[in-house]
């Protein structure tokens, strides 16, 4: 009951503003704060569900690529799996989104892209851009659609082949069933991203340009995350051999 009391305090604050209006900067400082509030509250309570329903699974060596990244939602393409509930959908997104070498690793890109304003605004900028897309397309999407946000790796055939497998994976997923289907959660939830951006991004980047632009680097990083996702498991296989 706080966390729900908690969510339900920040919108109205939020609404508040909304109907009085204010200072820009000010609004779009609590909207990225109610934002990642809410993410880290709905991860919170989906955690323990997740947890107990995978208490006794491993963690597989190749859950993070390059030994750093997390990499928790790949999957062989013939290895048995378990359908994944919405739970565990939103647990599985929380791990991916706040590992330490995520986080580190979208400071490292605010530090190099630069920009107007402070290096702690663009990462905080950086990190709910990241935090929002990642949910969106891994998590609430998914579990409205009822589709397995997972990726499939198909592990076989020449690496053109797989090279085009798995960029077209942004385009094609699996249903929860098992059916292929047209990967709506991804189109859809990185464009959702893209668009709550102007709620916290700069009167500059909340053009219709930016708002796109914003939507094509989320799905160009998501193609490159499928790549790495196909073939970190060679390349790490190959390393242990030499």
């Amino acid at each position: 009951m706080t966390d729900k009391s908690n969510v339900n305090t920040n919108l109205r604050v939020v609404n508040n503003l909304a109907a009085r209006g204010g200072s820009p900067i000010a609004n779009r400082a609590i909207v990225m704060r109610v934002l990642l509030m809410t993410t880290f509250m709905v991860s919170a309570l989906c955690a323990p569900s997740f947890a107990q329903e995978h208490q006794a699974s491993p963690t597989p060596a190749s859950s993070r690529v390059f030994g750093v990244l997390p990499n928790y939602t790949t999957v062989d393409g013939e290895t048995p799996h378990d359908t994944l509930s919405s739970a565990s959908m939103f647990a599985l997104t929380a791990k991916n989104t706040f590992d330490p070498a995520v986080c580190s690793f979208v400071g490292f890109t605010s530090a190099l892209q630069g920009g107007p304003g402070s290096y702690t605004h663009r990462y905080a900028v950086a990190f709910a851009d990241n935090a929002i897309g990642n949910f969106m397309t891994s998590a609430a999407l998914p579990a409205l659609l009822h589709q397995d946000p997972r990726y499939y790796r198909q592990a076989s055939g020449t690496g053109a082949r797989r090279a085009a497998y798995a960029l077209s994976r942004i385009l094609v997923t699996r249903s929860i069933d098992g059916q292929r289907v047209v990967n709506t959660s991804e189109l859809s939830g990185t464009f959702v991203a893209g668009m709550a951006g102007n709620a916290y991004h700069g009167s500059a980047d909340r053009t219709v340009a930016s708002t796109l632009s914003r939507w094509g680097t989320q799905l160009l990083w998501d193609a490159v995350s499928n790549e790495l996702k196909e073939f970190w498991p060679d390349v790490r296989d190959h390393l242990h051999k030499h």
